[in-house]
């Protein structure tokens, strides 16, 4: 049975989660992607977004104290990562006929986050990172 949540936690994770989609709205509305051309603000958001987040372990705020690793974790850099709008954007590339600008925007984003994670991961020891996951923030 999971423990209920403190409500700090969840507010924590509510004001970041605001504060990290409003980020990732107005950057998309600074940087708006054609219908059918490359969607730079998202893919440039998810590979930042996955950066951060793997480089949140690295942090020893975050590492030592809960409320700041969900906030900024799930929180901030959840709300201003994008799943569904990487999905519908790359739906739509298929649906205007973009075939190959949409297999690259799905590899390509993919490959990038992956180094981007790679990249991070190499600031933080698998010791921060194990005390980081005790904290919760990367839930």
């Amino acid at each position: 049975m999971t423990p209920a949540l403190a409500p700090r936690l969840v507010l924590a994770v509510a004001a970041g989660g605001a504060v990290g989609a409003l980020a990732r709205w107005a950057l998309t509305e600074a940087w708006p992607a054609e219908a059918d051309g490359f969607p730079w603000a998202t893919f440039a958001i998810n590979v930042v977004g996955s950066f951060l987040l793997a480089l949140l372990p690295a942090l020893a705020v975050a590492r030592r104290h809960r409320v700041v690793a969900v906030a900024l974790g799930p929180g901030v850099l959840g709300g201003f990562t994008t799943l569904s709008a990487y999905s519908e954007q790359a739906r739509a590339l298929l649906d205007a006929g973009r075939t190959g600008v949409a297999l690259v925007y799905l590899l390509g984003t993919l490959a990038a986050c992956l180094v981007a994670v790679a990249v991070a991961d190499h600031w933080s020891t698998a010791v921060e990172r194990s005390a980081f996951s005790a904290e919760g923030g990367d839930e």
